[in-house]
């Protein structure tokens, strides 16, 4: 009777229906969409591949009823967006979180922070209560595989993957926020964001 009730209890958890990103520029995307082909064909992982490449910057919450997207871009573009955020992002092979998560790695730093930080600030500011900030340091990366990666192969995966030498910069040029449709997370809204160094 008990695992029932729990199992009930999974089913009716609230789906999550946005998360906030920042997509990237179509050469790194088709890099690392290659990246996904290879686990797909080598290891069989598929989670998460119909989702556009992207850095998360408010992970996947769900917005209540009441509010909507146009709710968060609103904030956004009246919060952040007059800040000149922009910066060029920088991309140092590949990584791992545990035997879990394979990863392309971007170098964190006060940037990132303070993207991420004025970007949460938005979204609480338009829909309170809809999302609780991480507390774990922030990690900016661009997955290739999750959840789904056999045990045992994340080893022999990552020295595939560095093999690549993938350094690269690349511009933190918008804030999209991703909306589920169907079951897949999709692009709904895409924000220009620019840097006060240079307009482009």
């Amino acid at each position: 009777m008990k695992n029932r009730n729990n199992n009930r209890d999974r089913s009716n958890f609230p789906q999550q229906t946005h998360f906030i990103g920042v997509l990237l520029p179509d050469d790194v995307t088709l890099t690392l969409e290659d990246c996904r082909r290879y686990m797909r064909e080598a290891y069989g992982c598929k989670s998460g591949h119909a989702t556009p490449i992207h850095v998360t910057l408010v992970p996947p919450f769900r917005l209540p009823e009441e509010f909507s997207t146009a709710d968060i871009a609103r904030a956004i573009e009246k919060e952040v967006l007059p800040k000149g955020l922009g910066f060029t992002g920088h991309i140092d092979n590949f990584d791992a979180f545990g035997d879990r998560t394979l990863f392309a790695k971007v170098v964190t730093d006060e940037k990132w922070i303070a993207l991420r930080d004025a970007v949460y600030g938005a979204v609480v500011k338009a829909a309170p209560g809809c999302t609780k900030k991480d507390g774990r340091p922030f990690a900016p990366h661009l997955t290739v595989a999750n959840r789904d990666v056999p045990e045992g192969v994340m080893t022999d995966a990552l020295q595939v993957m560095n093999e690549l030498k993938l350094v690269e910069d690349f511009p933190v040029d918008n804030i999209t926020i991703f909306e589920r449709q169907n079951g897949k997370w999709v692009s709904a809204v895409e924000m220009n964001l620019e840097t006060t160094l240079a307009k482009k």
